[in-house]
């Protein structure tokens, strides 16, 4: 199995609606045998002659060993390109980029594992789950979103976890509250020994946040902001960089599609997301006056 990423043609299988979002599954073998949890796949969008040249990533689902390997992508109708693809049907072919950008990092051991997850990207965690489970660890899921149509896979949690927390902001399903609010007592309930994350950066951010005052380590896929932000997914483009300190203290700018998605939670710099900080190594300075500029 190599690492390098394959372009191909993948042949539509199915394409569902999953309460507010579509989840499409592609026949796509060559990509998922090299998949590892935590990466994610670029899709053409538009057909072959469309004006639409950026690729659309996604964290993937779940892989399966069906028609050879499939590969299930889970994503919100918010924009036309997104909207073109809820337009595919069975046997509609797509071209496909993956697996891409660095996976999640397993433990070693088995170990008490707590998967934090909201919105379409939130479905990345389940592929994660497979695989810890696999290894005897103990998976317990938190699921957060605005409604209950906004929160997905809950019922797969509640399947396959050791535990399975739900909480919406209005209260349609599970607790009512945020994120923010349930996780310290999840993380207490379960002992938890480290802290996993997938789905809107600011659950990302207090995810991060509440793991650090635990003392545990966090993993989070910054999918979402790659979306927002990504046009090739491949490292090329350079838009979707973001800053991120490093052991030595200095930070640095990061693609999100390379060096990421799965990147450390507490060492990204949450709140300059969208900006080059002025420490960060090779950001531009600004000349003062006394520096040589003219008022």
């Amino acid at each position: 199995m190599s690492d390098t990423p394959v372009q191909t043609s993948a042949t539509v299988l199915t394409v569902r609606q999953v309460q507010d979002y579509h989840a499409m599954t592609l026949v796509a073998p060559a990509i998922a045998e090299r998949f590892r949890p935590g990466q994610f796949v670029a899709v053409a969008v538009g057909g072959e002659h469309t004006a639409r040249l950026v690729r659309r990533c996604f964290g993937v689902h779940q892989v399966q060993s069906d028609y050879g390997g499939t590969v299930e992508v889970v994503f919100a109708d918010t924009e036309p390109g997104t909207g073109w693809l809820a337009g595919r049907r069975s046997r509609d072919q797509l071209d496909l980029l993956g697996p891409l950008g660095r996976p999640f990092r397993l433990p070693r051991d088995p170990v008490s594992c707590l998967l934090a997850a909201g919105g379409p990207g939130g479905a990345s965690v389940f592929a994660l789950a497979d695989t810890l489970l696999r290894r005897g660890c103990q998976v317990h899921f938190v699921l957060a979103g605005p409604t209950a149509r906004q929160v997905f896979g809950s019922r797969m949690a509640q399947r396959i976890g050791d535990s399975a927390t739900v909480v919406t902001e209005d209260g349609s399903l599970g607790e009512k509250g945020t994120m923010r609010d349930v996780l310290p007592r999840v993380v207490q309930e379960t002992g938890a020994d480290v802290v996993y994350a997938c789905g809107p950066t600011g659950l990302l951010r207090s995810v991060t946040q509440i793991a650090g005052e635990f003392g545990l380590p966090s993993q989070v896929s910054v999918e979402e902001f790659l979306q927002r932000t990504g046009a090739c997914g491949i490292g090329v483009c350079m838009t979707c960089m973001l800053p991120v300190h490093g052991e030595d203290g200095v930070t640095r700018m990061v693609r999100a599609c390379a060096d990421g998605p799965v990147l450390r939670g507490d060492r990204v710099r949450w709140g300059d997301l969208g900006t080059i900080p002025f420490d960060a190594l090779g950001a531009p300075r600004v000349l003062s006056v006394t520096e040589g500029g003219s008022k």
